[in-house]
């Protein structure tokens, strides 16, 4: 499978989540830069494109926030320090923080990761039941009715399983490995990035 897969979305990501899972599980006090995580999510947005209509405002605002990050990278090094300037400037909720901005990017990784994880359990080709508990439990919580709504309606015209899997030029069988891997990788990353707020008393839920 390696061979000329350099170029496919699902194999780039697991790797550069792989790296940065490293780099959190090795040490007490990790430090994660900016860069390769903005990296590593800018992997991660042509997956929002490929489940279409019912991501389309997830992928929006996604990639926005995941350009601000790679931007902010070229004068801040780590996820810390970016946390911390914010909490000292008092604008850690202000509209268009890095802050801010970092939670809305680690709750698209965490909704991909519940994606992967209910794809990799769900028998049949139907996306609906995964993406609709991925969204469910990561984005609706903090979304108004008006969206919830559209997104409701938009799950009618999700690309089937094999579909996606065309898209991303994987087959069944490489799919749930690199998916596998995503899910296991993310996971400890997600919960980094979480301490990094709760540690600062600034919560998750905003």
């Amino acid at each position: 499978m390696a061979e000329g897969s350099g170029d496919r979305t699902l194999p780039r990501i697991a790797e550069a989540f792989k790296d940065l899972a490293s780099v959190v599980t090795d040490s007490q006090n990790a430090e994660v830069k900016v860069a390769p995580f903005s990296h590593a999510c800018s992997l991660v947005s042509p997956l929002f494109g490929c489940l279409g209509v019912a991501f389309k405002f997830a992928e929006m605002d996604y990639v926005a926030k995941v350009h601000d990050l790679a931007e902010a990278s070229k004068s801040i090094q780590s996820l810390q320090s970016l946390i911390d300037l914010d909490v000292r400037g008092g604008t850690v909720r202000k509209g268009g923080s890095h802050t801010r901005n970092l939670l809305r990017v680690k709750r698209g990784l965490d909704m991909v990761r519940v994606l992967f994880e209910q794809i990799l359990v769900t028998e049949g080709n139907s996306l609906k039941d995964p993406a609709s508990k991925a969204y469910d439990q990561v984005f609706a919580p903090h979304h108004g009715w008006a969206i919830r709504k559209a997104v409701a309606a938009g799950m009618y015209v999700l690309p089937t399983k094999e579909q996606l899997l065309k898209k991303l030029n994987e087959d069944e069988a490489s799919a749930k490995v690199h998916m596998q891997s995503y899910v296991t990788a993310s996971a400890p990353l997600i919960q980094y990035i979480d301490k990094l707020f709760v540690s600062r008393d600034l919560g998750i839920d905003w």
